[in-house]
């Protein structure tokens, strides 16, 4: 059977590059992360890890979409090596049935990991250089619609919504909404306090 694997760092990026690929190589089932790849406890590829059998083929966009360094890329591909499951990714025309494909995954992990620290280590740089000349900002501050938040708020209290479809239907990561929650919840004591 063909497993397609595939991830985005974030809701705002697009699938369809990956999705494309899934297509035009008749993947049968396909499992989807929307986080980051810094590490590998990301709950859909540990299900593809838990579910995918021998003789299987997994395929990937790109080495990226799977792993982001070359310690986690290794230690997934040894086990999918230990349950008889074969590697490809696409991009970089990698094929682990073959001693060379094995041997090119290390050294793609191995530069596709050096772009990534080459890349962090330049926005910290420019980061710092920013800071230094004042013009540093941090992130945009993340809008929420506070008539929408307050409505799903009061059925969040009362028991009738969910955290996760909260967080859903405002569009925000867990951070942003228990921070915004509190200071939702301290406004309140301030004008209960005032009142």
């Amino acid at each position: 059977m063909k497993i397609g694997y595939m991830r985005v760092s974030s809701s705002s990026q697009k699938l369809d590059r990956q999705e494309v690929i899934m297509e035009k190589l008749s993947v049968d089932r396909i499992y989807v992360d929307v986080q980051s790849g810094k590490d590998t406890s990301r709950p859909e590829l540990q299900r593809m890890l838990s579910e995918i059998q021998n003789g299987d083929t997994l395929i990937v966009e790109s080495i990226s979409r799977f792993a982001r360094n070359t310690k986690d890329l290794l230690n997934l591909i040894e086990k999918l090596d230990e349950k008889g499951v074969k590697f490809v990714s696409q991009k970089e025309n990698i094929d682990t049935e073959s001693a060379t494909g094995k041997f090119m995954l290390t050294i793609f992990g191995a530069v596709a990991q050096l772009e990534r620290d080459y890349l962090l280590q330049r926005q910290k740089e420019g980061i710092a250089i920013a800071k230094a000349k004042g013009k540093y900002r941090g992130r945009k501050a993340i809008e929420i619609d506070e008539k929408k938040f307050q409505r799903l708020y009061k059925e969040w209290k009362s028991e009738k919504l969910s955290s996760k479809h909260f967080m859903l239907d405002l569009g925000i990561k867990p951070n942003t909404f228990y921070r915004r929650v509190a200071e939702f919840e301290t406004s309140l004591e301030q004008n209960k306090k005032a009142h």
